[in-house]
């Protein structure tokens, strides 16, 4: 089963940050789930709320602030304690930072539509020139961007969120055209797994910090998981034939 960092490395750094990404590749992992949106002047930055509020020490929305000025908060407000103060990234800074990434899951927010179509041309730009297409995947619970992805390259890779059981997900990411369903963990079920496998879904479940969960997971054939816990969780399943069972703590949200 595949591991993804969720936001990082949201349990052990400070979400959405340079600090996060670096500390959870420095330790191997790869692969990585992250928030995307437009700052002020258009530049793709990873942040998770549409305001500054909950992360840094200012107010106001991402939309009010330029990327220079985002990555000269300090957002490890809510978080870990972290020694140094780390800013609101810009999304090439993050690639930069773990060139050897095996894939990324790019999560866009609902947002305006005006907005949601700027970040749209923004990451479909950034996928074709980098040649990326099995690299990244955008994903959304808002299935207007998802359908504008597909309208301006259907070779780019789509994923839906989903945290209700109803609309059924598996039919509502097959009718978008999607490549993955990223459910919220509880509602994975071994049926409901087999469903999107048949319909060539790669499930991804989301926020998973705790083994037996991870475990459960498995065992209903979940592809992925997203985890606050990257490192621990990579060092467990890596070694999970020579020590016990491991308990991971936190909050579990998306």
């Amino acid at each position: 089963m595949l591991i993804y960092g969720h936001r990082g490395a949201k349990g052990e750094a400070p979400e959405n940050t340079l600090a996060g990404f670096e500390h959870a590749y420095r330790h191997g992992v790869r692969r990585f789930e992250m928030d995307i949106q437009l700052s002020a002047d258009g530049v793709p930055v990873v942040v998770h709320d549409l305001t500054v509020d909950r992360t840094t020490e200012k107010q106001g929305k991402i939309a009010s602030f330029s990327a220079a000025e985002l990555d000269q908060m300090d957002a490890r407000r809510g978080g870990p304690p972290w020694r140094t103060p780390v800013g609101i990234p810009r999304l090439d800074a993050v690639f930069e930072s773990c060139p050897a990434f095996e894939h990324m899951q790019l999560e866009v927010k609902t947002d305006s539509w005006q907005r949601l179509n700027s970040l749209c041309n923004r990451l479909v730009e950034l996928v074709q020139q980098r040649r990326w297409q099995s690299r990244i995947i955008l994903t959304s619970s808002d299935e207007r961007f998802l359908q504008a992805v597909k309208r301006r390259d259907a070779q780019i890779r789509i994923g839906l969120v989903a945290e209700r059981r109803y609309p059924n997900p598996v039919k509502t990411a097959t009718s978008l055209g999607c490549d993955y369903l990223c459910l919220r963990w509880t509602l994975c079920k071994a049926e409901t797994v087999l469903a999107a496998h048949n319909q060539g879904l790669h499930v991804s479940a989301w926020t998973v910090n705790r083994i037996h969960d991870m475990l459960e997971l498995e065992a209903q054939g979940v592809d992925s998981i997203i985890t606050d816990y990257p490192t621990s969780t990579r060092t467990y399943f890596e070694s999970r034939t020579q020590i016990g069972p491991l308990t991971l703590t936190g909050a579990e949200q998306h």
